[in-house]
């Protein structure tokens, strides 16, 4: 790998128009693919096959590009404008015009915009503290940078890439979920283990139980006693005391501690300036949305308070998920709280504005963690804390000049999406519920099953996060994702057991291509299902 003592700025005239030619190319894909498919790909790896096929051409401008902190910045880049024009953006806007609201699109789209840079800020200022520590799971984070560290070294690693991603890709032609497989070798194996018997349970509880855990809300019910210990135990990490003070008798623990580079006085000052951002944004959703015309003063404040503290939840959520599983279930936790929304009362126009405002937070989020993994990765694992630290800067500019990107895109051609009646397709399911109504048999069912979440959650605590990761599986319904997930369990306790600590270096490296090969197989595969 290239030693840079000083990282590589997103501000040199050419990487500025790379990147921003790259952030246009990715905010288009995800948009196209959002609509048409309803899920968006993951870019990353596209982005640094891009970087290291630039860095092959013979200009010495391009040259440059063999620098793995230049093509991490590119990675940065599309990945960001893929998930910041569709998840945070598209979706949003596509509630109010699917309820036949179109005097919302704006206000939303101002909201989401909002919510999606303040998603990224506070993920930047909490990555590495002990709430979302860099040594975190992060699949498709590390996938990216082996992927980027193969073209670089060459040798056993880039063989063992290659024969990864060549399985990758074939076992995702026969719908094996293969990004599933190789996150097993790469996380927590009790978190994930739960991640597993949840998709068991979606995928088989009609035919195993004649009961369906989607449409009983007995998924979402899951989540909510989960989530809301997982709140707590959060809660309690930002508010004990730190102890720096017994640094003399430093244990083993207290030595990593001291290698994250975010303390957790940081953390919790950005959590307090995000609540704070949100709790603004919901009154200008609220104000621009003209709600003051169907609610009363006291509701106002009520819909606002909730607003926030719903956007904060599933930000926490949806970030604890995406770091352990490599999944992040956005789209079901912001119906969970659209259900709770509709419970408490709110009205029709106020609740396509919530649901929208609770989908924008989370994806950016989610997103700028995988990245920041990246180059995490890229940079030594955080050995020369300078270069980390100035490393994660640049990525972060990057992050929010690709969101500033998809944000234009999405101004400039929602219209053309929306004038052919092409909105994601999850709009259509939060606009049905809205219309529907709750009642309280929902309410019960939700209650009822918050109980056992809780308790797995409770049992597994912050550092396994077992009931988020079960809830997160059963909210998921993809095809034998879980023979996927408890293969790769079952092969990674085996390897282990035979090879020892020897054998984690290149199983992570071939679970790397395991996702590279299913992102590659999905990212292609749509773009040639859109064709058609």
């Amino acid at each position: 790998m290239e030693k840079e003592k000083k990282h590589p700025s997103i501000f040199e005239p050419f990487a500025l128009i790379l990147n921003i030619v790259t952030a246009v190319i990715g905010a288009i894909i995800g948009m196209q693919i959002v609509t048409t498919l309803g899920v968006t790909p993951n870019t990353a790896i596209i982005g640094a096959l891009v970087a290291m096929l630039i860095a092959r051409i013979p200009i010495t401008i391009f040259k440059k590009y063999k620098s793995v902190h230049r093509q991490n910045i590119v990675q940065t880049s599309i990945s960001s404008a893929t998930f910041g024009a569709a998840n945070s953006l598209l979706i949003p806007i596509g509630i109010p015009f699917a309820m036949g609201t179109p005097n919302l699109i704006v206000p939303m789209l101002i909201g989401a915009a909002l919510a999606m840079f303040v998603d990224a800020a506070i993920l930047y200022k909490i990555f590495d503290s002990k709430l979302f520590p860099a040594s975190g799971t992060w699949a498709p984070g590390v996938a990216t940078a082996e992927s980027i560290l193969a073209g670089d070294k060459g040798g056993k690693r880039a063989g063992l890439l290659g024969v990864g991603t060549a399985l990758g890709l074939i076992g995702s032609y026969f719908h094996i979920s293969m990004s599933a497989f190789g996150v097993a070798f790469i996380g927590n194996i009790w978190a994930l283990t739960m991640f597993g018997i949840g998709l068991m349970i979606r995928q088989y509880s009609i035919p195993w139980f004649n009961v369906d855990v989607n449409k009983l809300y007995i998924a979402h019910g899951v989540m909510i006693g989960a989530g809301i210990v997982a709140l707590i135990q959060v809660s309690i990490l930002i508010f004990s005391k730190h102890k720096n003070e017994q640094k003399s008798n430093a244990t083993a623990e207290a030595a990593s501690d001291e290698k994250l580079t975010r303390p957790i006085n940081e953390a919790k000052r950005a959590l307090g300036f995000g609540f704070v951002a949100y709790l603004i944004i919901a009154l200008i959703i609220a104000l621009i949305g003209g709600l003051i015309t169907h609610m009363s003063f006291g509701m106002l404040i009520g819909f606002m308070v909730f607003a926030a503290f719903a956007a904060f939840v599933h930000e926490l959520i949806v970030g604890i998920a995406a770091m352990h599983s490599g999944w992040f279930p956005a789209f079901a936790v912001a119906f969970i709280t659209l259900l709770f929304g509709i419970l408490i009362g709110f009205p029709p126009t106020a609740l396509a504005l919530l649901a929208g405002f609770s989908a924008a937070t989370g994806p950016a989020f989610a997103d700028m963690g995988y990245d920041l993994k990246t180059g995490h990765i890229l940079r030594g694992n955080g050995e020369d804390k300078e270069l980390e630290l100035q490393g994660r800067k640049q990525q972060y500019i990057t992050g929010m000049i690709a969101f500033g990107v998809a944000l234009l895109t999405v101004i400039v051609s929602y219209k053309g999406y929306f004038a052919q009646n092409l909105v994601p397709p999850i709009d259509k399911v939060y606009v049905s519920t809205i219309k529907a109504g709750a009642s309280p048999d929902i309410m019960i069912q939700l209650l009822l099953w918050a109980i056992p979440g809780a308790i797995l959650q409770f049992v597994g605590g912050p550092s396994r996060q077992i009931g988020v990761l079960f809830a997160t599986g059963l909210l998921i319904l993809t095809p034998n994702a879980c023979w996927a997930v408890l293969a790769g369990i079952a092969i990674r306790l085996i390897v282990l057991k035979i090879w020892k600590k020897e054998a984690e270096t290149p199983m992570s490296i071939m679970a790397a291509g395991f996702i590279a090969g299913d992102a590659l197989y999905s990212f292609f595969n749509s773009v040639f299902k859109f064709r058609k």
